[in-house]
């Protein structure tokens, strides 16, 4: 699809897509939330690159300022791409629209509109007022894809959660005994470790924490980033002794006060019949964590997609068959075909000897509720 330029019904530059991918490239170097994670490049009159820059976090400079700063004088009458629209209010840093504005850019290429109240729109306007071109929704569905945790939280109010299952090819996640490991192939455990990797948060049951003593931590050769933080949903019986999570400053949440162990938080988010995930999920966001991986269960998982919750779910099966029932997937009764939940399959992806389905719920989650 060709695009205008508002100002004179121009057809844009056909490089523009290429431009806001070298932009989205460079957001994804960072992990700045509760802040988006934004990239921006500095063009040259002839389109050829001056700087480029992302925003590492909160409290530091955004990608605008940073790349206008690299560029120096040859920002005045240069094109800036950013993947964001540009904030307009005063925040722990000053708003980028006065800093585009002062360092006198010609155009501003934005990727997608900011969802947040604060900006929705008024950047865009604030530029163009001051006598700025700019050009919008360039390729913005890929752009939301390279932050949908923020995009997300800013629209709804809570995380983005996304389920994660491994199981053989017919639907058991362990066998009787217990036992799991290793169901999937080295190659499906690494790519398991990168969604960690993208998560603000890892979240499993009390059940998991007793049978593997698990420590919910990203391990990578190649990772140097921050580790997600943990987090265990519980229900009345005591936490189990000597979990090595302890030492990973957990939040724990119960649906009543209980006895906690040295470095761990305990919340109390009660609802009926155990801890509210409406509860939690709000309090993640407060908390800034907006894109969470339910690592957990049977139990947790279902408590999640029967609450709305689930906004993704991934699916690992690996190049094995149980030929008999041992743990399935979810948990609860499949009375009839009428009361299985439609999904739309988003991709199916080869991984090594297994396989990685992910898709979407076709399920009302704005209902938000449910209980674990």
């Amino acid at each position: 699809m060709s695009r205008r330029a508002p100002s004179d019904n121009r057809e844009v530059d056909p490089r523009v897509d290429g431009w806001m991918r070298r932009a989205v490239a460079m957001a994804a170097a960072s992990h700045p939330h509760p802040n988006p994670r934004v990239g921006a490049v500095v063009l040259n009159p002839e389109g050829d690159e001056v700087s480029a820059a992302f925003h590492e976090g909160p409290g530091n400079p955004h990608a605008e300022v940073l790349a206008l700063r690299a560029a120096g004088d040859a920002a005045t009458g240069s094109t800036v791409v950013t993947t964001l629209e540009p904030c307009s209010h005063h925040g722990r840093t000053p708003p980028c629209t006065e800093a585009l504005i002062a360092a006198g850019v010609a155009r501003v290429i934005v990727g997608a509109t900011d969802p947040d109240e604060k900006v929705s729109g008024s950047g865009i306007a604030k530029l163009r007022a001051a006598g700025i071109e700019v050009i919008s929704e360039v390729i913005e569905g890929e752009v939301i894809a390279a932050d949908p945790g923020y995009f997300h939280h800013r629209r709804t109010g809570r995380p983005r959660f996304r389920i994660k299952l491994a199981a053989t090819l017919d639907g058991q996640i362990a066998a009787s005994d217990g036992t799991s490991q290793w169901i999937t192939s080295e190659a499906a455990r690494e790519d398991a470790h990168q969604l960690r990797a993208a998560a603000d948060a890892v979240v499993v049951g009390a059940g998991t924490l007793r049978a593997d003593d698990p420590l919910l931590d990203v391990r990578l050769d190649s990772f140097s980033g921050r580790q997600p933080q943990p987090v265990v949903i519980v229900g009345d019986r005591p936490l189990p002794e000597d979990r090595r999570l302890y030492d990973r400053d957990p939040i724990i949440y119960a649906p009543r006060p209980m006895a906690g162990k040295p470095g761990c938080e305990i919340v109390v988010a009660a609802g009926p019949g155990g801890v509210d995930l409406a509860a939690v999920a709000k309090d993640l966001a407060d908390r800034g964590m907006l894109e969470v991986l339910v690592d957990g269960g049977p139990t947790l998982a279902t408590s999640f997609i029967n609450g709305g919750l689930a906004d993704e779910i991934t699916l690992y099966f690996g190049a094995k068959l149980a030929v008999g029932s041992g743990l399935p997937m979810l948990t609860g009764p499949f009375a009839t075909l009428a009361d299985a939940a439609a999904v739309e399959i988003v991709e199916v992806a080869k991984l090594g000897t297994d396989i990685r389905i992910d898709a979407k719920p076709r399920i009302d989650s704005s209902a938000q509720g449910g209980a674990a």
